[in-house]
């Protein structure tokens, strides 16, 4: 199984949405920095990534820089980020699994049901517990690369999108 894993993540367009999630991550957790207050947001593919928050265009090129020159001095931990989709995915789905648990063999009657409430209140708060870790480690081993080769960026793009600004990075390698 984990040859087959390592495999589909050394896809060419696999190792290149990594590489720019990770690097996605690195720049807003550099920018977190310059501005925490500011709410900011993240998507990447093949191309690079888009960054979503009202911050200055040099910012986000600087911070990109910056991320990319740290992630290759082994700061490979920027790739993980706290807010990361796969965190929420993983707890979605870790805490679903286990209300559905809490309602296996319950009867048919609503009052079955609502008898394993506490029941399944208890489960999804230990899923939602256990998710945290797990979530970072699938950032970590799956959904991002800490470690971004020969990735370069070629342009950071601003635009405004109705009251949003987004940032587009367009990277190659």
């Amino acid at each position: 199984m984990a040859g087959l894993l390592d495999q589909f993540l050394s896809l060419t367009p696999v190792a290149r949405v990594r590489r720019n999630h990770g690097l996605e991550h690195a720049t807003l957790h550099l920018l977190a920095q310059q501005y925490p207050r500011q709410s900011m947001a993240g998507y990447s593919n093949t191309t690079g990534f888009w960054i979503v928050g009202d911050v200055p265009a040099e910012a986000v090129d600087a911070a990109a820089h910056e991320a990319l020159r740290r992630m290759r001095s082994g700061e490979r931990g920027l790739a993980v980020h706290p807010n990361c989709g796969t965190n929420f995915v993983t707890s979605g789905a870790m805490a679903g699994m286990a209300g559905a648990a809490a309602m296996f063999g319950a009867g048919p009657r609503a009052r079955d049901k609502f008898e394993r409430l506490s029941m399944a209140a208890l489960l999804a708060t230990i899923a939602l517990i256990l998710s945290q870790p797990l979530g970072n480690l699938i950032q970590a081993r799956i959904t991002t690369s800490g470690e971004p080769g020969k990735l370069e960026i070629v342009s950071v793009t601003p635009a405004n999108r109705g009251r949003m600004t987004v940032h587009r990075v367009l990277t190659r390698g």
